[in-house]
C-alpha cells in the first residue's frame, strides 16, 4: 500500500489545529485533511475503569476468560442505526433504552460521550451540536461502544446514510456530509502502533463502487497513486474523519479487544445544526 505523503491529519489539540484551520470541520468535509486528532482527550485510567465496569455489568465478556462461550467478534454497548435501521420503531425504542443506560453508566467518571460532543462543538464554529432526532424530537442513540475481538476487521468501505444505506426515511438523510468520531478506549495490542484506521484520499462515487464491491480497491489505489493516512491512537485519543473517504480497519490480533466509543455526525456547511448518532 502506497504510504501517505502530504495528506496529514490536523492535531494534536484544539489550539494547534486552529492555528492552521479557521474552520476544521469544513476542511474535513472537503477532504483537505484526512482526520482531526485530539491526543490525550480522555484519561487512560478512566478508560480502564470503564472497561472494568462493563465487564462487571456483563456488557462485555471478561478478556481473562479464555474459553468463553460467547464467540462474537463484535459486541455493541449502545444502539446501531446501521444494524437496526431497517426497523425504525425498534431502532428508536432501543435508542431510548441506551439513553436510560447512559444516565448512570458513567457515574464516578468523566462522561466520555459529553467529551465527544464538547470537542465537536469546539471544532464547529457557529454550529449547534445535538443528538440526532426525528421531527417529533424522538432521539437516536447518542453514541456506541464497539468492542472488537480477534479477527474482526473492516474491508475498504464507506459509512453513509445517504450513499450506502439510502435511509431516506430518517431525518439524518438531510445532511450533505457524514463524519465519524472515535474515542480509543483500549487498543488490541498494548505494545503495537494502535492502528484504528487507514483512510484513503478517495471520496466515494458511483465510479468507485465497483472496486469496493469486487474487493479490488487496493489495486485501484496503487494504480492511481491514491494517498492514504494511517491513524494510530493511544488510549484516550479522539479523532474525527470523513466517512465518505474510503477507509478500512485492520484485523484485531491477540486476546485483547479493540474498544472504541463511536459516533456518526451529520454536517452541512449551510445548516446551523449538527446531528450526532450511533
Amino acid at each position: 500500500m502506497k504510504p501517505q505523503s502530504g495528506w496529514l491529519p490536523a492535531e494534536p489539540d484544539l489550539k494547534t489545529i486552529y492555528e492552521t484551520y479557521s474552520n476544521p470541520i469544513y476542511s474535513l468535509s472537503q477532504a483537505e485533511i484526512p482526520a482531526i486528532i485530539l491526543r490525550n482527550a480522555y484519561s487512560p485510567e478512566q478508560c480502564q475503569g470503564l472497561i472494568n465496569r462493563f465487564t462487571n455489568m456483563g456488557l462485555m465478556r471478561d478478556e481473562a476468560e479464555i474459553n468463553s462461550a460467547d464467540k462474537r467478534t463484535r459486541i455493541d454497548i449502545g444502539t446501531s442505526l446501521g444494524n437496526r435501521g431497517s426497523d425504525k420503531t425498534g431502532f428508536l425504542a432501543h435508542a431510548k433504552e441506551t439513553h436510560n443506560l447512559f444516565k448512570f453508566l458513567f457515574d464516578g467518571f468523566d462522561n466520555p460521550v459529553d467529551l465527544i460532543y464538547e470537542s465537536l462543538t469546539a471544532l464547529s464554529p457557529e454550529k449547534e451540536v445535538k443528538v440526532a432526532r426525528e421531527d417529533d424530537d424522538t432521539l437516536y442513540g447518542p453514541a456506541i461502544f464497539r468492542v472488537h475481538y480477534e479477527t474482526h476487521s473492516y474491508k475498504p468501505h464507506i459509512d453513509s446514510v445517504k450513499y450506502r444505506e439510502n435511509r431516506m426515511d430518517y431525518a439524518v438523510y438531510r445532511f450533505e456530509h457524514q463524519f465519524a468520531g472515535v474515542l480509543c478506549i483500549q487498543n488490541a495490542d498494548e505494545n503495537g502502533k494502535g492502528t484504528q484506521a487507514i483512510l484513503h484520499r478517495c471520496l466515494w462515487s458511483e465510479d468507485i463502487q465497483p472496486y469496493i464491491a469486487e474487493e479490488t480497491f487496493h489495486k485501484y489505489a496503487v494504480e492511481n497513486n491514491i494517498e492514504n493516512c494511517q491513524v494510530d491512537l493511544q488510549q484516550g485519543d479522539l479523532y474525527f474523519f470523513n466517512t465518505r473517504c474510503i477507509h478500512e480497519v485492520p484485523a484485531v490480533q491477540g486476546t485483547r479487544a479493540r474498544i472504541v466509543l463511536a459516533v456518526f455526525i451529520g454536517y452541512s456547511p449551510d445548516d446551523n445544526e449538527i446531528y450526532v448518532w450511533s
